[in-house]
């Protein structure tokens, strides 16, 4: 059982993102859906969602509107290759999700993720502080990170 769980408060948006991300992720399923009892106002709505992303537990919860994401938390994911990169920022971006800086996107729901090669970290704390400001100042030129850019002007 993981120890912490991290809870997404939705306006109304809990099932269809949750269902969005198990698409996306591989290894993911719904594990519970609570709705709304039979007379309430929201009955058959989502209340409370658990779902795994990737063995990742996360809950969702339709709230309401008076909390909404924003950069100060986001997900990162750590990706092995290019292809990985581009399905993720692809997917997440998609239908009306937003490009951001550095590696960073919000999705349509307005979670914020990060979608990061292994390579940049390991670029980025190379011992020879010239590659790792040459790569520094690629990597924030850039809205999805390209991994070829990065490593050619690691190269010099």
């Amino acid at each position: 059982m993981q120890k912490i769980t991290t809870f997404l408060w939705f306006d109304g948006q809990a099932e269809e993102a949750m269902n969005h991300y198990v698409s996306i992720f591989k290894n993911s399923k719904v594990l519970s859906v609570t709705r709304w009892p039979k007379g309430h106002a929201l009955e058959g709505q989502v209340l409370v969602a658990s779902f795994e992303l990737d063995g990742v537990t996360f809950q969702a919860l339709n709230g309401g509107p008076q909390y909404k994401f924003t950069e100060a938390i986001s997900l990162s994911i750590d990706c092995k290759t290019q292809g990985e990169v581009d399905h993720f920022w692809e997917r997440l971006t998609e239908g009306g999700g937003q490009p951001g800086p550095c590696g960073w996107l919000k999705d349509k729901f307005g979670v914020s993720w990060q979608v990061v090669p292994e390579q940049l970290p390991r670029l980025l704390q190379d011992p020879d502080q010239a590659k790792a400001g040459r790569v520094m100042q690629a990597m924030m030129q850039m809205g999805k990170i390209e991994i070829d850019k990065l490593e050619a002007v690691a190269g010099g």
